[in-house]
């Protein structure tokens, strides 16, 4: 067997740098990697680290020049040539280089860079670990390799999952998106649970195992978290889980028990305070359902008005922000001390705005308080709700009975029987006796009947009569003081919906009402003359107000009302009701939980195509309600019974038309008969 030849190695030589020019020999085109400017950064800072391959410059007799061109290391050079710009490099400083003579110079360039082989992410992850335990800060890391502080806690994070993973990681078992998902819960153990219970499934997507590593934590945007603050969370010992490589609204509160203890303490002290008030009562709750006043009488306080030196305040405060925004109109972003400053008069203003409210001590004495935490993790106290069994007695005057019996038991007073004949016949000589009850009910009648007459040719009038009797039977406990006997209806259903009164819709009803509450007059004796003196605009408001909170278009097993419901459909495409825009969306707790697994695949069919259903289809049931929330967000997808329904067309060219004729001959559809399609396009006969 021949022996083979040695190889010599490329001779090595210090050339001085204004020696040395780029060759048009390098394959280099694309750039890629770090920046001239970076680089030239880190050879200032770590000298050149790798020599430069040059070959000699000859000239046209094949002699060398003296000069050397560079078929690889284009990169190296720019960045020393900027240093020699920036004078902090000499001209004829000595560069470490390479020299050869045999081959092509496109193959030196070329085999430079394909033979490189590129830092495997792993490795890099432990360096930085390496650096940090030498004492280096994540900010001198950053700043040597020219990243932010961000990425090098990343990398860091990356470096401290659990040595199994890393080791999948590197045999290629795992995506490096799958090993980032495992940073989310520092606990080594729970990582490799998670990792054995999932690697020989498909259910390995990212957002699955972050699922897994937070189960049973509870999302920092929660209004639980927000109310305790996290700084008191962490001071009571609780950890809190980062995802440091996307969006985590705060991370997840790992103890989920210590939280639900703090809240408790938090919400207990408040009610202390509150309790000191005098209130006859006080429920404490994280939440309460939608409609947990229905049937309670609410009494609105007194706004107490700013003091003259708290409206100066403010008005300096309004001067001084219309002014700050003024002055910086024109910029793109406000400088951070101004923004500081705008959000510093911002709270001033709205802690100026949040006026104390007082009730009278009678008012305090039979009333109660519900203090809970708002959808915005607030305190949240409702004061002055008054329940059934502690209402004071109200003595009768005797004008709301007939007879003896009261006005309230409507349906018996027409049944009464009438008085004797006769005794509208007796005289007496010695002075005149007062009306019998049968004539006055005669004489009311006759003016009953007129009453209707005028009232039907007064239609401001009518409207205002409506709008009285409404309010009076929403807004106040006795409803007696109308002879219109429109009987609203306001139904409770908070039980149905879990959630419902965190909702935007269920809010902004909440806010109205307590308006009306407000700018209506306390005693109902008093409503009729204060509907009066509002402007025509309030008069509607209110009007329609008090209508919407009569609208029940609940679904319930128990009660069907098939008429009503499709007249709910009615209303709901003449309204353009987009239940998406409202805010309604399919979660896991409204929507996905609480179907079935073809279902949910049906929601992602119709919202994301068959693709997107078909990659979900073999997930368990929580992997697959996760999935599907992520896929559904933002597409406005909605269950059959939210989508808007269409007019029909009689109804559509009604509307377009102005409204048909009010007093057409339409068909009756009886109680009895089934309702197909839309009950109410009834058609002319």
């Amino acid at each position: 067997m021949t022996k083979s030849q040695k190889i010599t190695l490329s001779a090595s030589r210090d050339i001085p740098f204004n020696k040395l020019v780029l060759s048009q020999s390098n394959v280099r085109r694309v750039k890629a990697g770090v920046s001239i400017d970076e680089l030239a950064e880190d050879i200032a800072r770590r000298t050149l680290l790798s020599s430069i391959t040059v070959r000699p410059v000859l000239d046209e007799d094949g002699a060398e020049t003296g000069m050397f061109e560079i078929p690889a290391g284009g990169r190296r050079y720019r960045a020393l040539e900027l240093l020699v710009k920036q004078k902090r490099l000499n001209r004829t400083a000595p560069v470490p280089c390479i020299v050869r003579t045999d081959g092509l110079a496109e193959e030196d360039s070329l085999a430079e860079n394909v033979q490189r082989a590129p830092l495997h992410p792993l490795d890099q992850f432990r360096a930085f670990q390496a650096m940090r335990e030498k004492g280096k800060s994540e900010e001198e890391i950053a700043a040597a390799f020219f990243v932010s502080a961000n990425v090098v806690k990343q990398r860091l994070k990356l470096a401290a999952i659990a040595p199994s993973l890393l080791h999948a990681y590197a045999e290629e078992e795992l995506t490096l998106d799958q090993l980032m998902a495992f940073t989310v819960n520092p606990d080594h153990e729970r990582q490799e649970q998670v990792w054995e219970s999932i690697k020989r499934t498909y259910a390995k997507q990212p957002y699955e195992i972050r699922r897994m590593l937070t189960e049973g934590a509870v999302r920092a945007s929660d209004r639980r978290a927000q109310f305790v603050g996290l700084d008191a969370y962490e001071v009571a010992g609780g950890a809190i889980l980062r995802d440091l490589f996307q969006s985590d609204d705060g991370g997840w509160l790992h103890d989920a028990g210590l939280l639900a203890k703090l809240v408790d303490e938090k919400l207990e002290t408040h009610a202390e305070a509150i309790r000191a008030e005098g209130w006859k009562w006080i429920e404490i709750g994280t939440d309460f359902p939608y409609g947990h006043t229905y049937g309670l009488r609410r009494i609105i306080g007194e706004t107490e008005p700013m003091s003259e030196d708290e409206i100066a305040n403010f008005h300096a405060l309004k001067a001084e922000y219309d002014q700050l925004e003024d002055d910086y109109a024109d910029a793109e972003e406000f400088p951070e001390d101004i923004d500081t400053r705008l959000g510093e008069i911002e709270t001033a203003m709205e802690a100026l705005q949040e006026r104390p409210v007082r009730f009278e001590p009678d008012e305090i004495a039979v009333a109660g308080v519900f203090v809970s935490i708002g959808h915005d993790g607030r305190l949240r106290v409702e004061r002055g709700y008054v329940r059934p069994e502690d209402e004071p007695s109200v003595e009768s005057d005797g004008q709301d009975e007939v007879d003896g019996i009261d006005a309230s038991d409507e349906e018996d007073v027409d049944d009464a029987t009438p008085p004797d004949a006769s005794d509208e016949a007796e005289e007496e000589d010695d002075g005149l006796k007062p009306l019998s009850d049968r004539l006055v009910m005669e004489l009311t009648a006759h003016r009953t009947l007129a009453l209707r007459d005028a009232l039907a040719n007064d239609p401001q009038t009518a409207f205002l009569a409506a709008l009285h009797a409404m309010a009076l039977r929403l807004f106040y406990h006795y409803p007696l003081d109308s002879c219109v006997e429109i009987t609203p209806h306001s139904a409770g259903f908070g039980a149905q919906a879990p959630g419902l009164g965190d909702t935007a819709y269920a809010l902004s009803i909440d806010d109205r009402t307590t308006s009306w509450l407000g700018a209506l007059p306390k005693a109902p004796e008093d409503l009729w003359e204060a509907l009066v003196g509002f402007d025509n605009d309030s008069r509607e408001a209110l009007f329609a107000h008090c209508v919407a909170m009569t609208v029940n278009a609940v679904q319930e097993p128990y009660n069907r009302r098939p008429r009503a419901l499709a007249h709910a459909d009615v209303l709901a495409a003449t309204l353009g009701l987009d239940m998406a825009a409202t805010g309604w969306a399919p979660t896991g707790e409204s929507y996905l939980a609480r179907v079935t697994k073809a279902r949910i695949l049906e929601a992602v069919r119709e919202a994301k195509g068959e693709n997107a259903s078909d990659r979900i289809a073999g997930l368990k049931k929580p992997d697959m309600v996760a999935a599907a929330e992520e896929l559904l967000e933002g597409t406005g997808w909605l269950p059959e019974v939210l989508r808007m329904p269409a007019l029909p067309d009689s109804e559509a060219q009604s509307a377009d038309n102005g409204g048909e004729p009010a007093m057409g001959d339409y068909a009756v559809i009886t109680d009895d008969e089934p309702v197909t399609g839309n009950a109410f396009a009834t058609a002319a006969e």
